[in-house]
C-alpha cells in the first residue's frame, strides 16, 4: 500500500519534524488540562530540581520534556541524545549530546549542568532489539549499568521505564499482578526486567532513589515505528491516509494500552509522589485493555468506510507472551494514580491528531513522489 510505503520511506528526520509540530500543540491540551491534577504532587515552594533526559527524541522524551519544562522551566529539563534534533527542539530549552555509553561523558553533564534526577528513556524496542540483539544488550543493559552507577555516585533521583514486555508466556495474564513471575521471551524484556532487579537493589543496597514504571502499549499520533503493539497507531496513519488497514495481529489479540497523555501524567505523578508513599520501586500503570477487532470496531464509528484485514507476522508470537490485562490497584492505592482515557476518548482524539497534523503531510508527499 502506497501508505505503508510513505510511513517507511519518510525518513526518520521527517517523521521527527512531523512530531514536534504535532506535539507542540498536544502538549498544550496536556498541561492545561491536567494541570489541577499534576499541581497537587508539586511543591512550589521548593526549588525545582534540574533533570536530565536521555534518548529524549524518542517516542516519550520531547513531550516528557515539555511537561517538565512548563512546570520547572525551560532551563531545568535538560533534553539529550546521539541524534541531530530538530530546531524546534533547540529552541525549547538545552539539549545536548550524551552517548550512555560513554561513563565519564555522563559525569561531566550531571556536574555540569547540576542534575538532580534522570529520566533514563534511551533503550531498543522489543521487535527492533530481536534484529540487533548484541547492541540491545550495550544499550539496554550495560547502558543501564551506567545511568544507575552515575545516579549512585551523585545521589540522584533516576527514573527507568518499563514494559508489558518484562512478562512472559509463565506469567499470568489476566490480570497480570505487579509481583509475579516475569520470564520475557525478548531481549528487549530480559533488559527490563534486569533494570527493575538492579534499581531496587541499589535502592535497598545504597538508598538510590529508583523509581519504575512498567507500561502498556503507548498509544500516540507519532508514525508506527514496529513494534508489537504500534497496529493500534498504524491503523489511524493508514485508515485516514487510504480507509483500509492490514494488521499483523489476529483481531482477538488482547493486550493493555495507554494514551500518551496519561503516559505523561502517570510519569510525572510517579516523579513527584514522596518516598513514603511508595511502598514499591516498580509499579504496573495502565488505562485500558482492548484487541484489534474492538480498537477497528470503534474507530469505524467514525470512519465506517474503514476496510480491516489481517495478516499475522512474527509480532503475534510476542503479543501472545503479554499481559491481556494489567493489574495496577498498588499504584492506584500508594499514590493515587488515575487515568483519563478510555477507548472512545482515544479514537477520537487520535482521528484529530492524526487528521490534522499528518494526513495532509502524506498527501503533499506523494504528490511530490508522483512527479519524479
Amino acid at each position: 500500500m502506497l501508505g505503508q510505503q510513505l510511513l517507511r520511506t519518510m525518513g526518520a528526520s521527517l517523521a521527527k519534524s512531523f512530531r514536534r509540530e504535532v506535539h507542540s500543540g498536544r502538549a498544550l491540551r496536556l498541561t492545561s488540562t491536567s494541570d489541577n491534577a499534576l499541581g497537587r504532587f508539586i511543591d512550589r515552594s521548593a526549588k525545582p530540581p534540574r533533570i536530565l533526559i536521555t534518548g529524549g527524541l524518542g517516542q516519550l522524551g520531547t513531550e516528557c520534556a515539555k511537561l517538565l519544562r512548563k512546570n520547572y522551566g525551560d532551563e531545568n529539563v535538560i533534553l539529550s541524545d546521539i541524534i541531530k534534533p530538530v530546531d524546534e527542539s533547540l529552541m525549547n530549552g538545552p539539549f545536548i549530546f550524551a552517548d550512555i555509553l560513554d561513563f565519564k561523558g555522563l559525569q561531566k553533564i550531571v556536574v555540569n549542568y547540576r542534575v538532580d534526577w534522570l529520566i533514563h528513556f534511551s533503550a531498543l524496542l522489543s521487535a527492533v532489539g530481536e534484529q540487533n540483539v548484541p547492541l540491545a544488550v550495550r544499550i539496554n543493559i550495560e547502558g543501564l549499568h551506567n545511568v544507575i552507577e552515575l545516579a549512585k555516585q551523585y545521589n540522584l533521583r533516576i527514573f527507568v521505564p518499563s514494559t508489558i514486555g518484562a512478562f512472559g508466556p509463565d506469567s499470568p495474564r489476566n490480570p497480570t499482578p505487579n509481583v509475579t513471575v516475569q520470564r520475557p521471551r525478548t531481549i528487549y524484556g530480559v533488559s527490563k526486567v534486569h533494570a527493575e532487579l538492579l534499581g531496587e537493589y541499589y535502592h535497598h543496597k545504597f538508598g538510590l532513589d529508583f523509581r519504575c514504571l512498567r507500561f502498556p502499549g503507548v498509544i500516540s499520533s507519532d508514525p508506527p515505528g514496529g513494534g508489537t503493539t504500534d497496529y493500534a497507531v498504524a491503523v489511524f496513519h493508514e485508515g485516514l491516509l487510504h480507509k483500509r488497514y492490514e494488521c499483523y495481529l489476529e483481531p482477538h489479540t488482547r493486550l493493555p494500552m495507554m494514551y500518551i497523555d496519561d503516559c505523561l501524567s502517570a510519569l510525572f505523578q510517579f516523579l513527584n509522589a514522596p518516598c513514603e508513599r511508595l511502598q514499591r520501586r516498580v509499579y504496573n500503570v495502565t488505562a485500558m485493555s482492548f484487541t484489534p477487532e474492538e480498537l477497528f470496531a470503534e474507530i469505524k464509528k467514525h470512519l465506517p468506510e474503514l476496510q480491516v484485514t489481517y495478516n499475522p507476522d512474527s509480532r503475534q508470537n510476542i503479543a501472545n507472551t503479554w499481559p491481556q490485562v494489567f493489574d495496577d490497584s498498588e499504584a492506584r492505592r500508594d499514590w493515587g494514580w488515575q487515568h483519563e482515557y478510555d477507548m472512545e476518548k482515544l479514537v477520537v482524539s487520535m482521528i484529530q491528531d492524526v487528521g490534522e497534523n499528518f494526513i495532509p503531510k502524506y498527501q503533499r508527499l506523494a504528490e511530490v513522489s508522483s512527479y519524479v
